[in-house]
């Protein structure tokens, strides 16, 4: 089994500070395997919202949760919203002889739900499937061609890869969605989604979609903020500086997962992926997950102006601004947008990663780092 110790250390260093965390991801990225790691799935602590028993002993949840001392865990926790007012009631209890870790694939409805009922009293990790950091640079190209959802990554073969990623895509569609309460049709939502893809890490254009589906535009914005509540789609807000420049203030779109974006593309094999017109983009997504993986930040975005600067990723850490860049070039160089991000956002330093192996210096403020700073460590920023 892959060892996530750090997404592990987080989660008991947020159990030992706050009366109840929630960890949120897309289904089958590990969530459940993290909890059973801090608590046997057999006690009577251990609520799965999927199993009609764990369903049947939530029939009267305050009777169910009040007796239970020590750590409570209740997984799939969007198929019983009504559940946060318990949760508040019994977490204000003085003393405290709970603790509750909640496991959620759902981050709209779930998240409004967690910080109207909970706020002030809980720690929120979000976490994605198997990162470089924890699988090695070794792992990098398996990585980047499968995506990280463990049973995609770890399947014997890559036709049963694909297999588990095509089944996935039609359970969330077919399945989850509507147990979430979703009234969309899944052949509507799947033709969006495979749309989407050719659209990958480009700014969002409604119109453009809308007219190609034969849909309005509100349904589009529908439709991405259905996929992007279910962790499927990341929407990278753009960040707005006060400059008399003309910025882009649409968002840039990315299916969140490099294996799911191959699975919609129809890309099978490295040599599909290497020869694909979107071989460029693809790596651009995947490299920013991997810098949101282990990068702490304040904030994210991206930023461009009509006039053509852009930077793929911009970090707020501390008050401060960093700047990532994603080339896949034998050795990348300064070019004139780093130049203007620095000057018109005035960056404390920009990392231009690349698939090399050596990091160098473009300026003072800009460096080359190689991909495989991100399967150690450091910061690319160090």
């Amino acid at each position: 089994m892959i060892q996530r110790k750090a997404i592990l250390k987080r989660l008991r260093d947020a159990l030992a500070r706050s009366r109840i965390v929630v960890m949120v991801g897309p289904r089958q990225s590990g969530k459940t395997t993290l909890a059973r790691q801090l608590l046997d799935p057999d006690s009577v602590n251990y609520f799965d919202l999927e199993d009609p028993a764990s369903l049947a002993r939530l029939d009267e949840p305050m009777t169910a949760l009040r007796p239970l001392e020590n750590l409570v865990v209740i997984d799939e926790i969007q198929r019983r919203p009504d559940l946060f007012p318990i949760l508040r009631v019994l977490v204000d209890r003085r003393p405290l002889p709970t603790r509750f870790l909640i496991l959620g694939s759902a981050s709209g409805d779930l998240m409004r739900q967690t910080s109207e009922s909970l706020a002030g009293r809980m720690d929120r990790i979000t976490i994605s499937g198997f990162s470089l950091m924890e699988l090695g640079i070794d792992a990098d190209r398996e990585l980047w061609l499968r995506g990280g959802f463990p049973l995609s990554f770890l399947a014997s073969s890559e036709p049963v890869s694909i297999a588990w990623r095509k089944s996935f895509v039609q359970t969330l569609l077919e399945r989850d969605l509507p147990q979430w309460g979703v009234r969309v049709s899944s052949i509507a939502l799947q033709r969006f989604w495979m749309m989407l893809a050719h659209y990958h890490g480009q700014i969002w254009n409604s119109a453009e979609l809308a007219r190609a589906l034969g849909v309005s535009e509100s349904t589009t914005r529908r439709y991405l903020d259905l996929l992007t509540d279910a962790f499927m789609i990341r929407q990278l807000q753009p960040y707005h500086a006060n400059l008399r420049k003309r910025q882009v203030k649409s968002p840039k779109v990315y299916v969140r997962d490099s294996g799911i974006l191959h699975q919609l593309l129809g890309i099978g094999s490295m040599k599909n992926l290497l020869t694909h017109p979107k071989v460029g983009a693809s790596w651009e997504g995947y490299v920013i997950e991997q810098v949101l993986s282990v990068e702490p930040n304040d904030g994210v975005f991206f930023w461009a102006t009509h006039q053509g600067a852009e930077i793929d990723l911009v970090l707020q850490k501390g008050g401060q601004l960093f700047g990532v860049e994603c080339k896949r070039a034998d050795a990348p160089k300064l070019t004139p947008s780093i130049r203007i991000a620095l000057e018109d956002l005035k960056l404390q330093k920009v990392a231009v990663l690349y698939p090399g192996t050596r990091r160098y210096a473009l300026s003072a403020q800009v460096d080359a780092v190689p991909l495989q700073t991100l399967a150690g460590d450091g910061s690319i920023f160090d």
